[in-house]
C-alpha cells in the first residue's frame, strides 16, 4: 500500500513538472499571439494585457506598410521549400552511397563529413559569401538554398537510417530484376525511408524558415530579404511599432506550428529510428 501511494505521488510530481514546462514552453507563442491583436499603446502596459485584442487587422496593415511583408513571406516559403528538396534529394543520396556502398577513402569522407558538424555555422559565412560574391549570386534566393543542399546532419541521418532499413539482400534481388543504381535508389530505397524523409523535410524547413545571419549578409534588397530579416529591419531603439512586429511575428511562426503539430510523431519517430533494438 505504501509503495502503491508513493509510486501515486511520484507520478502526481513528474505531472506537475511536465505542465510546468509545457507552461513555460508555450508561455511566449501565447504572449506572440496575444500582442499581435493589441494595439501600439496596449503593449506597454503594466501588466500586460492577457487576452486577445481587436488590432490584428490595423497591426497587419501597418507591417505591411513598413515592409513588403507579403512578398518577404513568400520568399521565405520559396527558400525553405527549395533548401527542403534540394536536402532530401542530395543528402538521400550522399547517404545511400555511405550505407550501402564501398568505395575508396569512404571512412575518409565520412568522417569529414562529421567532423563538420563540429563547426560552428558562422565560421562559413565569410566563405560562402566570397563564394556567392565570386559566382554573382548576391542579393539572389538561390544563394540561400544551393549552399543549404547537402548538410552534414543529413547525409549522417540518411546514413544511419539507410543502413538499418534497407536491406542489402534487396538491392541484390533488384540488380538481378535488370534495375539500374539510379532506380534501385528511385524505386527501392526511397519508399522504405519515408520517416528520416520526413524528419529531414521537418527539420531541414524550420531551420531554413528560422536564418536569419546568411540571408543577413547574403541579402541587400528588402524585396528579397526572407522574413526574419524583415521583420528585424523595421526595429529600433525607440520608435518601433511592436503591435506591427507582433502581428508579423505571430503570422511568421504559424506556419511552424502547423508543420510540427501535424508530423511531430514522424519527427520524433524519425529521430529515434534505430536507437532501440527490438
Amino acid at each position: 500500500m505504501a509503495v502503491t501511494k508513493k509510486n501515486t505521488t511520484g507520478k502526481s510530481v513528474a505531472w506537475v513538472i511536465v505542465f510546468l514546462g509545457a507552461v513555460l514552453m508555450l508561455a511566449p507563442f501565447y504572449f506572440t499571439f496575444v500582442l499581435a491583436t493589441q494595439p501600439r499603446e496596449a503593449i506597454y502596459h503594466i501588466p500586460p494585457p492577457m487576452w486577445f485584442g481587436e488590432a490584428l487587422a490595423h497591426n497587419i496593415s501597418a507591417i505591411n506598410a513598413l515592409i513588403p511583408f507579403w512578398h518577404n513571406l513568400g520568399m521565405s516559403f520559396y527558400v525553405a521549400a527549395m533548401t527542403t528538396v534540394l536536402a532530401l534529394f542530395f543528402c538521400s543520396m550522399a547517404g545511400y552511397a555511405f550505407a550501402m556502398y564501398e568505395f575508396r577513402f569512404k571512412k575518409f569522407f565520412f568522417a569529414i563529413v562529421l567532423g563538420s558538424m563540429l563547426l560552428p555555422p558562422f565560421l562559413g559565412l565569410i566563405p560562402t559569401f566570397m563564394l556567392m560574391n565570386a559566382l554573382g549570386w548576391l542579393d539572389q534566393p538561390r544563394a540561400l538554398y544551393l549552399p543549404a543542399a547537402a548538410g552534414a546532419f543529413g547525409i549522417f541521418l540518411m546514413r544511419q537510417y539507410i543502413g538499418s532499413a534497407v536491406p542489402k539482400e534487396l538491392m541484390e534481388a533488384a540488380r538481378i530484376d535488370g534495375c539500374g543504381e539510379f532506380r534501385i535508389y528511385w524505386n527501392v530505397v526511397l519508399p522504405l525511408i519515408g520517416p528520416a524523409l520526413g524528419t529531414l523535410g521537418l527539420v531541414t524547413f524550420i531551420t531554413s524558415w528560422n536564418s536569419f545571419l546568411q540571408p543577413l549578409v547574403i541579402m541587400h534588397t528588402p524585396e528579397n530579404f526572407t522574413l526574419p530579416v524583415a521583420l528585424r529591419s523595421v526595429q529600433s531603439t525607440t520608435n518601433t511599432d511592436w503591435g506591427a512586429v507582433m502581428a508579423g511575428s505571430a503570422i511568421a511562426v504559424l506556419p511552424l506550428l502547423i508543420l510540427f503539430v501535424l508530423f511531430s510523431r514522424r519527427l520524433i519517430a524519425g529521430l529515434t529510428a534505430g536507437a532501440v533494438k527490438g
